[in-house]
């Protein structure tokens, strides 16, 4: 993507999913029982709050200036499991809905794309920057649900052994 304009867009697109991704772990553990995130400061929108000065600025820059793939990542939401009505089964729940929420923009961007291809009207900027912002959401959700620890993913070991339950921050 050459277009200086089109990278920035993508940028924000970005930025947005990956709050988008933390804010709905937020908030499925609210819905649980847990108003850890929500006394945190952390549903919310405001992507300031999500950012973590080495994984998303120092690593990214660094990354970006040797040539080698851009990689990141937000603060995690803090949540705590003793705190929700089933301890066993939601935090496997607030683990999913990040890369669900992923998967959900992934499918509502990429339906809007197919509308705008079907009209014949989509400017060609506007096809590369919605083809992306579906590449990225779906490159953020498969791998959140690598099942090693730090990732979302690492819930789904549990599932298969309790001593292997990882219950960190998410």
């Amino acid at each position: 993507m050459e277009n200086g304009i089109a990278q920035i867009a993508v940028f924000a697109a970005f930025l947005y999913s990956v709050v988008l991704h933390e804010v709905a772990h937020g908030y499925v553990a609210e819905q649980k029982g847990d108003s850890t995130a929500r006394y945190a400061g952390r549903l919310t929108l405001n992507p300031i709050r999500h950012l973590d000065p080495v994984g998303s600025f120092l690593l990214p820059l660094v990354m970006f200036f040797t040539g080698g793939p851009i990689f990141g990542w937000a603060k995690p939401v803090p949540y705590n499991p003793n705190l929700m009505r089933d301890r066993r089964w939601d935090p496997l729940k607030v683990m999913a809905a990040g890369p669900g929420t992923n998967i959900a923009l992934a499918i509502v961007v990429g339906v809007f794309l197919r509308l705008l291809l079907a009209t014949g009207v989509a400017p060609a900027i506007m096809v590369q920057i919605l083809a992306m912002v579906v590449y990225l959401n779906l490159i953020l959700a498969v791998f959140n649900l690598i099942p090693i620890p730090p990732f979302d993913g690492r819930f789904l070991l549990g599932l298969f052994s309790p001593v292997l339950m990882f219950r960190a921050e998410i």
